[in-house]
């Protein structure tokens, strides 16, 4: 439905709207929904994929557990669940780059990373990043020297990839908390760094 302007509303009320509706017909149970949201918003997403990289930059015994056994050292710290039960973590260094697809549909560690963005989903990224991942990465803004070897992951349902980025320089000093807050969602799939403090996301 178009406002005075002619344009239509902005997404969040048509949100609303559809919820309202489908409330209206019995079809939703608020409680069920209000329990979906809270979870998506504070039991899984990229947060808890930030505090398990943050983790790691900070306590070495730790990221030598994740690197050997992801889906365990992932259930140190809660993170457990459909979508995450066989984890493998690939460490990003000055000399290899990781990045994640899922070339056949869209496998994606939903307990550290939440629900997957559209790009990851799409063909293009599903095709190009195999063929040409250095394109991908620039088209993400992303320009890595040529001595710098990417590598590429393909995640299946049998098992499912976090990239453990590099950490940024100039953050000796910042707490675990202060580190998990400059990890993006981004970063762990491959397609960006981890800037630093006070650079833009």
């Amino acid at each position: 439905m178009a406002n005075q302007d002619g344009d239509a509303p902005p997404i969040a009320a048509r949100v609303k709207a559809l919820e309202q509706v489908l409330v209206e017909k019995g079809l939703v149970d608020p409680a069920t929904l209000d329990l979906l949201i809270d979870t998506y918003e504070t039991k899984v997403g990229p947060r808890n994929g930030a505090r398990v990289v943050a983790r790691a930059w900070t306590d070495p015994d730790y990221r030598r557990r994740l690197l050997d056994d992801a889906t365990s050292a992932i259930a140190e710290l809660g993170y457990t669940g459909r979508q995450g039960e066989h984890m493998l973590v690939v460490e990003n260094t000055p000399a290899v780059h990781n990045m994640v697809v899922c070339t056949l549909c869209s496998c994606y560690p939903w307990p550290v990373l939440g629900l997957p963005p559209v790009w990851y989903k799409s063909a293009p990224y599903r095709s190009r990043a195999v063929l040409d991942p250095r394109g991908v990465l620039r088209e993400f803004g992303l320009e890595l020297p040529e001595e710098v070897e990417v590598r590429v992951w393909d995640s299946t349902a049998e098992l499912r990839y976090l990239v453990l980025p590099e950490r940024p320089a100039g953050t000796d000093g910042l707490s675990e908390e202060e580190l998990a807050a400059l990890v993006t969602r981004d970063a762990m799939i491959g397609v960006a760094r981890v800037g630093p403090p006070g650079a833009r996301p």
